[in-house]
């Protein structure tokens, strides 16, 4: 019984490591996709105005925060079957 309860507690601990994982990825996948909105009306509202430089700097972040949110997406699709599976183990 004693085993049984200490291995139960385990399970529990990993699981929810595994569910703090996956909601610091899921928040930084959120705020990535947030700020590439952002950048998007902001780039959309004053392509006009903007100098050529400011706005080459504008795509090239754009850019980079695309390519990140497309990384932060796969991890947590791959942390949600990670926590998928560690919760079948339990």
């Amino acid at each position: 019984r004693k085993e049984f309860d200490l291995a139960n507690r385990e399970a529990m601990d990993e699981s929810a490591e595994w569910r703090r994982r996956y909601d610091f990825e899921f928040e930084r996948a959120t705020k990535c996709a947030r700020e590439l909105d952002e950048l998007k009306k902001s780039g959309g509202e004053t392509a006009g105005t903007t100098l050529p430089a400011v706005s080459s700097i504008q795509k090239t972040d754009t850019e980079i925060l695309k390519k990140e949110n497309k990384n932060l997406l796969v991890r947590v699709e791959s942390l949600k079957l990670e926590l998928a599976s560690e919760k079948r183990k339990c």
